[in-house]
């Protein structure tokens, strides 16, 4: 175990964590992570030590150059980070990493320890997977939690997933099981642009994590970077009719299968979130 002397008092820690890797469709989960870091400017904490975790011939460590002349190596591994966003009467710890190949359980009972450590009672876990969702729709998210309640609070949509599951799914069980409660949101990549990044995918999971949290969220340039994304996919799909026509289709779909009271409840919870972030001046 990380030895944790000379960490700062935290206040009502809330856990935000994604890792890149299966669970991390588009790089939207991470790239919420990253954005986060970024923003806030957060403080490292912790490290884990990749020798326990990763197979560095399938996850391997990458050379960079300093000056110019001198090279560093730098491993792949897992971080916890802290910040206390502005406007916010709370801590976030921020877990940044990549999904390990080896010793998950190892893994994910360290991390549990490392949460009770510093006082965290509360994880939001992001993920992201490809789906067949059109790229001009809003971005589905689905959940998972730790008890019922927390969805009925949270008002969240259940993911009905039965399958393989990456090391979202199985960290989630394991603080679970230490009473620390859970949810784990998924947002749908379209699988016909799978490449990262997916500003609008990540921008969404964002958005999600602000209402739940209640803790203003840094958008920055992701508004902006999202439409950028979507007016490029649509021109790349223009000059594929087949493309266009699966797209189309896709709409088509998904509008038939939207509820009226859905969308209005999706407008309902975009007018608070614009109330919100008014009210706190923070930008929109």
């Amino acid at each position: 175990m990380i030895e944790l002397e000379g960490l700062p008092e935290l206040v009502d820690p809330v856990l935000i964590a994604a890792f890149e890797g299966w669970n991390d469709a588009g790089e939207a989960s991470s790239g919420v992570l990253a954005h986060l870091e970024s923003e806030w400017k957060a403080t490292p904490l912790v490290e884990l030590d990749p020798e326990d975790y990763y197979d560095f011939q399938v996850t391997r460590p990458i050379v960079e150059l300093g000056d110019g002349l001198s090279r560093s190596i730098i491993w792949p591994t897992t971080r916890l980070l802290v910040a206390r966003p502005p406007g916010a009467s709370r801590d976030v710890v921020l877990l940044r990493g990549i999904e390990p190949n080896m010793r998950w359980r190892s893994f994910c009972a360290e991390i549990v320890g490392l949460c009770q450590e510093l006082g965290v009672e509360m994880a939001v876990l992001l993920g992201a997977l490809l789906n067949d969702s059109p790229h001009t729709r809003p971005v589905p998210i689905v959940g998972s939690v730790s008890d019922p309640g927390l969805a009925r609070a949270l008002n969240l949509e259940l993911t009905k997933y039965e399958g393989p599951t990456g090391i979202v799914g199985v960290l989630q069980h394991s603080l679970g099981l230490a009473s620390i409660r859970t949810v784990a949101l998924w947002a749908s990549v379209p699988h016909y642009v799978a490449q990262p990044p997916n500003p609008k995918a990540t921008l969404a999971l964002l958005r999600r994590v602000e209402d739940m949290l209640d803790i203003p969220m840094p958008y920055g340039e992701l508004a902006e970077e999202a439409r950028a994304w979507e007016h490029g996919v649509d021109e790349l799909a223009s000059q594929d009719s087949e493309v266009a026509d699966y797209v189309r289709e896709l709409e088509e779909r998904k509008d038939a299968a939207e509820l009226p009271e859905a969308s209005g409840d999706a407008i309902a919870a975009e007018f608070e979130r614009y109330l919100r972030r008014r009210d706190r001046g923070t930008d929109g």
